[in-house]
């Protein structure tokens, strides 16, 4: 266990300092900065010059998001009993089951729907909509159980629908205080289920339960202090009786962590430090007290291997961002997957993408648990494509590195050392004071934990959503105040403030890490995927375009205007026989035309067409 407790404030004349620097910092991309405050925090990015997500939610517009609470007093649902280790264990055997946000613990995002196929798929017609009535990223997986849908919102508001038709039975929405400390927009990306219990992780760092049938708040833990730097926007991941669920707070020097609560007595079993404390193997790795304020966020989702009992969960940037110099050596683990017992936490394995990150490439995008045929050899994987740019293939049982391959079509920050798997930095590609060298990918990718891919089983393909957005990177100088950005830099003249950037759908051999196909869109692809059994694939660009295409050819088949940004998780479900596809509209953006404002789209495919 890698337990110890983070230092106070630094003195307080280095506010000053900060106030000084703030109007030439910048800031990250979706990694985990939001502040409640009108005027940019030090570490915030221009967004004229870099197309992210929007870094500021203003006072008054959080004053503005309605915080009531409808409960449900009617019988809703067809009867089905609580959700049950087994029923999770299954993932998405049964069709009219959507139960993680990964589908299922491998996090395959894959139906097993064969209703929707390439010779149906242009038969789907909106069967009902439902609008979010919030502002920021409609990020989302719904979960889908016993006919009703369970979606989430930005700023945390939580409803309970009818999957089929879309009538309102319940709906929560979660007072936020005026002191956020969140990075890159309010979202939340999803619900889990056990139990007759929704569970939820807020924007303040609190988990929360509901009824599932009521809609009533069964409980309220907070994880951490938020304005510390402390945030909550990843779906939680329910591993026997216990809730798994990690933190932002990467661009505020937080020492990252993720936490397992027992889902009867609300009691946590275990919390799992991702930075070593002193006199713990790692540690070394941090000059001088570096580790205390060292950022290594847990923010997306992880993964289960009930065969090994582990649990793997990925980790994000070191803080401060872009200057490296104070926390000189490789900063484990940020960046890095990291095994460990699920009843207990303790460590088994880890394995480090990019050591001494100065980019902000995180390492918290989508892990797969694959079993593959690697060099002749049968192998229990994981597979990742890495925000760095590169699609990592690793023995799941040991972490052993077997290969790495570059999934994006600009790379030159690094190669790869093919025995260990660890970067060959181009000295030309670190952040500087006076940057004049473009940088390959910029801080969002590639791929970004913020969305999530998909694989199909059968065909071995994995499906990655990619951003092209090279852009330079500037070296600034950090001063640490606890709830305060510590980014140390930040992005400048990216591709996307030319109009340069463009996104593919890109399809990859997980046995190899060959790219097979590539989708090519103009605008970037920041929405996550679903793949059916079938042999479609489903996502959606920032533009508003919802789109499906055969996996097998990366072939457009079909598309729909959404009006608004895709930036959810889309899922098929079946209820009573009949083919649904859920998708969200909504993204945010102070420098798009495609409006703000989240819509959920539910499509049903015709029937007497398959």
């Amino acid at each position: 266990m890698l337990i110890k407790s983070i230092s106070t404030n630094k003195c307080i004349a280095l506010l000053l300092l900060l106030s000084i620097l703030a109007a030439c910092s910048e800031q990250s991309s979706e990694t985990e900065i939001v502040t409640t405050t009108p005027t940019p925090e030090a570490g915030e990015t221009d967004t004229s010059e870099v197309d992210e997500d929007d870094s500021e939610v203003d006072a008054a517009l959080l004053a503005r998001q309605p915080t009531n609470h409808w409960l449900n007093e009617e019988p809703i649902g067809t009867g089905l009993g609580p959700v049950t280790i087994e029923n999770l264990a299954s993932g998405t055997a049964n069709p009219e089951q959507w139960l993680h946000y990964g589908g299922d613990y491998r996090n395959y995002r894959h139906s097993p729907v064969e209703e929707l196929n390439p010779e149906t798929i242009q038969n789907l017609q909106v069967a009902w909509s439902f609008p979010t009535g919030t502002d920021g990223q409609f990020a989302m997986s719904p979960i889908v159980y016993d006919g009703i849908m369970y979606m989430t919102t930005s700023y945390n508001h939580l409803m309970a629908l009818n999957a089929e038709t879309g009538e309102l039975y319940w709906r929560y929405d979660h007072p936020q205080p005026e002191d956020l400390r969140i990075c890159c927009g309010p979202a939340n990306r999803g619900a889990a289920i056990y139990g007759d219990q929704i569970i939820m992780g807020t924007l303040d760092a609190h988990l929360l339960s509901f009824d599932r049938f009521t809609g009533e708040l069964l409980w309220d833990i907070e994880i951490e202090e938020h304005s510390y730097g402390f945030s909550s926007t990843a779906a939680p991941l329910i591993v026997k009786n216990m809730v798994i669920i990690g933190i932002g707070g990467g661009e505020y020097g937080v020492r990252g962590f993720f936490d397992a609560y027992d889902l009867n007595t609300q009691e946590r079993v275990w919390r799992v430090y991702t930075i070593p404390g002193e006199g713990e193997p790692g540690n070394d790795t941090w000059a001088g007290d570096s580790w205390m304020t060292g950022g290594a966020p847990t923010w997306s989702v992880g993964a289960y291997d009930a065969a090994t009992n582990t649990i793997m969960w990925t980790t994000g940037n070191p803080s401060p961002d872009w200057n490296g110099d104070d926390r000189a050596g490789d900063n484990l683990y940020s960046d890095s997957v990291l095994a460990v017992d699920a009843d207990t936490g303790e460590y088994k394995w880890h394995f480090q993408f990019t050591p001494h990150d100065v980019w902000d490439y995180d390492g918290n995008t989508t892990i797969f648990q694959v079993d593959i045929t690697f060099e002749g050899r049968e192998r229990q994987a994981l597979v990742q494509a890495n925000r760095n740019g590169y699609f990592y293939i690793l023995d799941r049982v040991t972490g052993e590195f077997l290969a790495a391959k570059p999934y994006v079509e600009q790379m030159n920050w690094a190669t790869i050392d093919a025995e260990t798997g660890r970067p060959i930095v181009n000295p030309l590609a670190s952040p500087q004071t006076n940057p004049d060298y473009r940088i390959c990918p910029g801080l969002s990718g590639g791929m970004n934990g913020a969305w999530a891919g998909a694989l199909n089983p059968e065909l071995g393909l994995a499906f990655i959503p990619t951003v092209e957005n090279c852009m330079m990177m500037r070296k600034g100088i950090s001063v640490y105040v606890r709830g305060q950005t510590y980014t140390g830099g930040g992005s400048m003249e990216s591709d996307a403030s030319k109009g340069e950037d463009y996104g593919h759908l890109t399809a990859i051999d997980v046995n190899t890490g060959e790219v097979k196909w590539r989708y090519m869109d103009e605008n970037q692809l920041r929405a996550g995927v679903v793949s059916t059994a079938g042999g479609v694939v489903i996502s959606g660009s920032t533009s508003g375009k919802i789109f499906g295409l055969n996996a097998e050819t990366g072939e457009e088949l079909w598309t729909f205007n959404a009006g608004g940004g895709i930036r959810s998780q889309p899922i098929v479900y079946q209820i009573n026989g009949q083919t649904f596809l859920a998708v969200g509209s909504g993204n945010r953006s102070r420098t798009s035309m495609v409006p703000s404002g989240g819509q959920l789209f539910v499509f049903k495919l015709r029937e007497g067409q398959f």
